[in-house]
Order: structure tokens, then sequence, then C-alpha cells
């Protein structure tokens, strides 16, 4: 991968850049921002998660002192909107924790405190929609998704619209939940965390007008090896066998029998099949036009972190 455009950390030289600036989270707390099979300590989010909200909290008050400028010199009202932060990466890589430690994190600094977080799994089409259309092996993918209802609400979000609604998604029933949704109410941050974030099109050759990463002010893209990610979806997996897939209301509750042998090569099969595809022709493509690279090592931890230069 070609580093040119970014300054390149190792996480000690990031750390540094922490600058006093105090830990908020305790481990009981960070326990429940962990997602399956990840080992985040204290020090790591020390070193590399708490640099990176002083970061992101010094460029939303800079965003905020531009908008106040541009409202002065129309002569109108200031109109304070979400600072909205794009999250990328691939299935099991782990953007889902990095997303979770960093609303909690963003949400201790006293001057932006309503920190949402919004996924993208809501936007997928429902398995009826999926299913007539040939698409259920391809969900995930961009064709697998209303880019253009995710494209209006991002924008929405990003306009300061009230009550923006988010429709949610239950991972147990592996579908969009009819007629529930989240509410996103003018926050201060939005976060917003899927795989296809900073993708330009819609995954059948037609780039779209616009993309929903227009409307982001800040992206991070979070990086593995494709062999480490691969390990850690076949642990994740394994995992899920023996908790969510053994409730027999969950979607995938034929896998909970399987031997750890069948279940290994089920998740390979799953993994080779539909998962690196995905990321190699749809998810990888756009790491370069993420803000900040988070990459991390086989032992799922962050090992250096690129920040994309002016």
């Amino acid at each position: 991968m070609a580093l040119s455009r970014y300054v390149s950390f190792t996480n000690e030289g990031w750390a540094q850049l922490r600058a006093e600036t105090p830990l908020p989270l305790s481990e009981s707390e960070l326990a429940r921002l962990r997602g399956l099979n990840e080992q985040v300590s204290l020090d790591e989010v020390a070193a590399v998660y708490l640099p990176l909200s002083r970061l992101l909290t010094l460029y939303v008050d800079a965003t905020r002192a531009l908008s106040q400028v541009t409202d002065r010199f129309l002569g109108n009202p200031a109109t304070p909107v979400p600072y909205v932060i794009g999250i990328a990466g691939s299935v099991a890589v782990g953007k889902s924790t990095t997303a979770r430690i960093l609303q909690a994190l963003l949400a201790r600094w006293p001057d932006h405190p309503a920190v949402d977080l919004v996924t993208t799994d809501g936007f997928l089409l429902p398995n009826k929609v999926l299913q007539e259309r040939g698409l259920m092996s391809r969900k995930g993918f961009p064709e697998s998704y209303d880019l253009r209802r995710l494209l209006q609400v991002v924008a929405d979000v990003k306009a300061g619209r009230p009550r923006v609604e988010i429709p949610r998604y239950s991972h147990r029933e592996y579908d969009v939940l009819p007629g529930e949704v989240q509410i996103v109410d003018r926050p201060d941050i939005v976060i917003v965390e899927g795989l296809n974030v900073l993708q330009t099109g819609d995954g059948r050759g037609r780039p779209p007008r616009s993309f929903v990463s227009d409307y982001f002010d800040f992206s991070i893209y979070v990086d593995a090896d494709e062999r480490d990610i691969e390990c850690w979806y076949v642990e994740r997996f394994l995992t899920l066998r023996r908790t969510v897939f053994a409730d027999e209301r969950s979607y995938f509750h034929r896998y909970a029998a399987l031997s750890d042998e069948q279940a290994r090569e089920t998740a390979r099969g799953i993994w080779h099949e539909i998962n690196a595809v995905n990321l190699r022709e749809n998810i990888a493509p756009t790491r370069q036009r993420a803000h900040l690279i988070l990459s991390k090592g086989p032992d799922h931890a962050v090992r250096g972190v690129h920040l994309r230069r002016a």
C-alpha cells in the first residue's frame, strides 16, 4: 500500500500526541465496548484511541469556528450541524469496536457530549427483496444496500434536520426490523460505521451523483492483512456458534450443531466465497480515501496509525 499521502506513526509516536489527556474509561466500561474475540486493552485505548479522540475534538472545534465565520459573512443566525465521522473496513476487522470506543471517548469531551453511532446494516435491503433479486449471496456488497435511502439519511443528518429515522437491523434475525427505528436528533457528532461507507459506486458500475462520504467531515479505515482477518472471522464464527447461533430464533441456528472442524470449514467457505471477494473488490480499494488508517497486527491490536496529509 502506497502511503506517500500519509504521515505514519508507530503506536509510541502516536501515543505522545495524547498531550496529557486523561483516560475516562474504566476496564468494566471497555469490556462492554469490545467485540467478540477482541482484546482491546486500556493501554491500547490510551495509546491509540485517546490521541485520536483529541485530534477529532480539535477538528470539531475548527469546523465549528469555520461554520460560524460563514454564517457571520452571510448574515445568518448560527446553525450548528453535526460533525460526521465515517468508519470503514472489512467484516471482522473490528470497525464496530473502534466506533463504539470512539463514541464513548468523544462523548466525554465537554464541548460535544451528544455523540450518536449509526451502522449501515439497517440500510441493507430486506431479505425478501434480496431473495427476489438473487442477491442473498451478495449481502454486504454495494448492490445489497438501499443506497438512495442511506444517502438521503446522511444528508439529512448533516443538514441538522430534527429526528432523522434510521432503520434498525437484527443480527440474530439477519434482517431489517420492520417499523423499528433509531432516532438521530441533531447530536454534536455522528459516527457512521459500515463496510461500504467510502465507496463511490453502487456495485453495478454506475457511480452515483453524490456519495455518502461527501457528507463526512472525517473518515477512518480499519486495516489488517487479509489472512489475519480471515482467522478473526473464523474465530468469531466459532464463538457465535456457541452463543447467538444456539438461539432457535437465530437465522443461523442451523450452524449450532456443527462440530468444530465443520464450523471452521463452513466459516472458511463463507469467507472465501463472499467476504474476501467483497473486501478485495469493494472495500480495500477505498482505503486511501480515508483521512486516517488504523493498521492492525495479527493479535488484533493496532500497530500503526497513518494520517493523511492536508
